[in-house]
């Protein structure tokens, strides 16, 4: 019985599907032969029923519109009216058979609808929950991303100040080198002078001129060795003169120190930035010169700073060896700190950094300082375009 239950629903479903496509008249006299064999398997009204439904509901409305399903049930309904015409025929009278098939018909389709819209209301309850499932993943590996990307910074915080202890201990021991190898060493010198002028002084005075002529030489020295170490740890000419005459006597010593030539050409405007913004462009061109000294063999440097629209900028250019930024930025040695101690007080004050390197044309350091908020009359001043001193330096203003 089953198998033929399950042969005669593959038939009328396959009827009825091409009755809602084509609509012909061969597809209705199918219909009364699908009734006859209906009779003949031994199936009643309710199986026929339950077959249609069946078919209906999950075959021919999912997908379809509300009023194409409407036309879709209409449609059907008349296919399955023709087939179980035949049902009803060979239990009922004509008349009794024809008012039981519109209710049964009537039923039919209240059922199909109600079915459908269930359905429809389910399909779209679990697209919903898939949806939010599918949001809750997408949040999780967000999270997850996050989570690793700050646990990475924090790694990378925690080794930068490690770097940066490092760093400053060695500038410590150097300062102490310096200290105990020259002045400590100038001043017992001074000490031990002095010591033998006061002997000298008792016996005899031949020569005492000449003693402390040297004695005073030393001193001298001792105080411009304590003044170089001043201007070196906080320039005092950058607050009581300005950027321009603390970066003009950097470069002098600079170019004293290490026989590249430098030039400046500077933008008189600078000065109206705030001390802070002045004291950041400073701290960027001394640690790029310095890195110039140290590594870039370099034969001159230029040293501009010129206004432009978005802000101030400070550009370091040198003609001497290049390197891999990317490569020195994300080493773990101690010396990519001097770039990121300059990137970083350029943030501090809502500047950025820019830095390029290529062989044969050295390598530019781009420091943009945004202009303060609040407005103040620019400086314009009237002075000797350039001016060259004996090292090589050469300092030229632009008002």
């Amino acid at each position: 019985m089953k198998a033929k239950l399950d042969t005669f629903h593959r038939r009328y479903q396959a009827a009825l599907l091409h009755h809602l496509k084509f609509g012909t008249e061969v597809s209705l006299e199918t219909a009364r032969s699908l009734g006859s064999d209906a009779i003949a398997a031994g199936l009643q009204t309710l199986d026929l029923v339950k077959i249609h439904e069946q078919i209906v509901t999950e075959v021919v409305i999912p997908g379809s519109t509300a009023a194409r399903r409407r036309t879709l049930i209409k449609e059907a309904g008349a296919f399955f009216a023709i087939a179980i015409t035949q049902i009803e025929k060979t239990h009922r009278s004509a008349r009794e058979a024809t008012a039981h098939l519109e209710k049964i018909i009537e039923s039919l389709s209240q059922r199909t609808a109600e079915l459908a819209a269930s359905n429809m209301d389910l399909n779209l309850e679990v697209a919903q929950r898939k949806a939010a499932e599918e949001a809750l993943r997408d949040s999780e590996r967000h999270y997850r991303h996050l989570l690793k990307k700050s646990d990475h910074l924090q790694q990378e915080l925690r080794r930068l100040s490690r770097q940066i202890l490092s760093a400053q201990e060695n500038e410590r021991k150097e300062i102490s080198r310096e200290l105990h190898d020259v002045i400590a060493q100038t001043l017992t010198g001074i000490s031990l002078r002095l010591s033998a002028l006061a002997k000298d002084a008792a016996r005899n005075t031949k020569g005492l001129d000449n003693n402390i002529a040297q004695t005073q030489a030393m001193v001298v020295k001792s105080v411009a060795i304590v003044h170089q170490f001043a201007r070196e740890l906080r320039p005092a000419v950058l607050d009581d003169l300005g950027l321009i005459p603390a970066l003009h006597t950097f470069l002098k010593a600079f170019s004293d120190r290490t026989g590249i030539k430098a030039h400046l050409t500077a933008f008189a405007g600078v000065e109206n930035l705030s001390p802070s913004r002045r004291t950041v462009l400073f701290r960027v061109a001394q640690e790029a010169l310095t890195n110039v000294g140290r590594h870039a063999h370099a034969h001159r440097v230029d040293v501009t700073i010129e206004n432009r629209a978005d802000g101030i900028l400070l550009r370091i250019k040198d003609d001497g060896r290049s390197f891999k930024v990317d490569q020195v930025l994300n080493s773990r040695s101690n010396k990519r700190l001097g770039l990121l101690g300059m990137r970083e007080r350029l943030e501090m004050v809502g500047g950025r950094l820019t830095i390029e390197s290529s062989p044969g044309a050295g390598t530019t350091i781009q420091a943009l300082v945004p202009r303060p908020t609040t407005g103040a009359r620019e400086v314009r001043a009237k002075i000797p375009i350039e001016r060259t001193n004996d090292t090589g330096a050469t300092h030229s203003l632009l008002s």
